[in-house]
């Protein structure tokens, strides 16, 4: 949406469909609603309907910001974000560190910290980068132009290999493991429900399936321990030198996957969807590849590939001379904050040379994204080579979207590319 677009004036703010997973899938993410509640009602009271618990949509940069550096008056349980359809279960899901809160949600996030600091990260990038032109080498080789879906292709390959070895997950596992991603984040779309099954029925599906499947791995890293993330929980200690309860330990590989797999994978495809609605700046990272670094921020600012999360009031407290009531909720809406028009200029361009470009999109506070160097470093390396060997790049027919408001994923983005040889 560019800032010259029409916004959806002339009817009520009741009226605007900010968590409709069928608008998401439709239409993409509802920027001109969220720009009006930017103007008009920043904290602003919306009821859904149906089974969805009513909740405050905060849409500002600097809201957002506040709300996250508060854990003490706003938790993260017991609603972790808006999901309109169906009523919420009543026993809970999964126990991981996006439903944790602290001082509970410290103590179990260093547990596997260590693995993902810049100096660990740095140590992936000969990988990163092997896998990465392995990937574009077998396109060249089916021949240096062709037809062919990004995400099908690339970038849901990339970060499932990726994270399959920094978990130890066998190759031949890989496949299996991606299907039950697809199912869990993408429940509430058609092309991923298990036949004769609900939305819910495939989520709790798949779910078991992967619960399952890392209790075995479990075991047997408890037997022979690796050089892998499932060793190091499998192994791990808590403060007082117990082990992880059982349903937090499957609970924390259940976020390892579906986070650091489909974020990063709908970051590279919006990512490359962006420079090629952008051919200039396409151009631009061709002829200065040191801007790779401020080309992700900007990538992961224009995609945001989460929508949002839910903060719930511990009491009573005022924002924006909006009164919030204990036991209230607010969706914070990332996508929006990353378009504040008091915070970026001309936030509807996309920059690849954006400075500053203080994005929220990995979180703020202590819920700041575990993966976060992972993630960019996978950015950095594709967009690199990229830039370097992607001639030519169109859409082949219109980008298929995830029916989910809160993944902005993007299913199938069919292209048409010309591809240089590796040097």
């Amino acid at each position: 949406m560019s800032a010259a677009q029409a916004q959806p004036e002339g009817v009520p703010l009741s009226s605007l469909d900010l968590v409709g997973p069928d608008t998401y899938a439709r239409h993409g993410y509802p920027h001109a609603a969220w720009a009006r509640l930017r103007r008009e009602a920043p904290i602003f009271w919306c009821e859904p309907g149906g089974d969805c618990t009513p909740f405050y949509a905060v849409t500002k940069h600097a809201d957002v910001v506040r709300i996250s550096r508060q854990p003490q008056l706003l938790q993260n349980g017991p609603r972790l974000a808006v999901f309109p359809e169906g009523k919420p279960p009543k026993e809970r899901i999964a126990r991981h560190l996006l439903n944790m809160d602290p001082p509970e949600h410290a103590a179990f996030r260093k547990l596997a910290s260590h693995r993902f600091t810049p100096r660990a990260i740095r140590a992936l990038q000969p990988e990163i980068e092997r896998i990465t032109r392995e990937l574009l080498d077998r396109l060249y080789a089916e021949g240096p132009q062709g037809e062919i879906d990004f995400v099908e292709r690339i970038s849901g390959p990339l970060p499932l290999a990726v994270l399959c070895d920094l978990l130890g997950v066998p190759r031949s596992d890989w496949e299996t493991l991606f299907r039950w991603t697809n199912q869990t984040v993408g429940s509430g779309d058609p092309e991923y429900q298990v036949e004769g099954g609900s939305g819910r029925d495939t989520a709790n599906e798949a779910r078991m399936q992967l619960f399952g499947y890392f209790g075995r791995m479990a075991e047997e890293r408890r037997r022979r321990p690796q050089d892998d993330i499932t060793s190091v929980l499998a192994n791990a200690r808590l403060d007082d030198g117990s082990a992880m309860p059982p349903f937090e330990l499957l609970s924390y590989y259940f976020l390892v996957v579906i986070a650091g797999n489909e974020t990063t994978r709908n970051a590279m495809s919006g990512g490359l969807l962006a420079l090629i609605e952008n051919p200039a700046e396409l151009a631009k990272l061709r002829a200065q590849p040191e801007l790779v670094e401020s080309a992700v921020e900007e990538i992961v600012r224009w995609t945001t590939p989460v929508i949002q999360f839910c903060r719930t009031a511990l009491r009573d407290f005022e924002i924006r001379g909006q009164k919030i009531r204990a036991g209230q909720s607010l969706c914070l809406f990332y996508p929006s904050a990353n378009r504040d028009e008091d915070v970026f200029d001309e936030p509807f361009r996309f920059r690849i040379d954006r400075h500053p470009n203080p994005h929220v999109a990995f979180g703020i506070g202590e819920h700041f994204c575990l993966g976060a160097n992972l993630a960019r470093l996978e950015l950095r390396v594709l967009f690199c080579e990229l830039a370097r060997r992607l001639r030519d790049a169109e859409l082949a027919a219109p980008v298929q979207r995830l029916r989910s408001s809160f993944l902005g994923g993007v299913k199938h983005m069919p292209i048409r590319y010309r591809l240089a040889p590796a040097s």
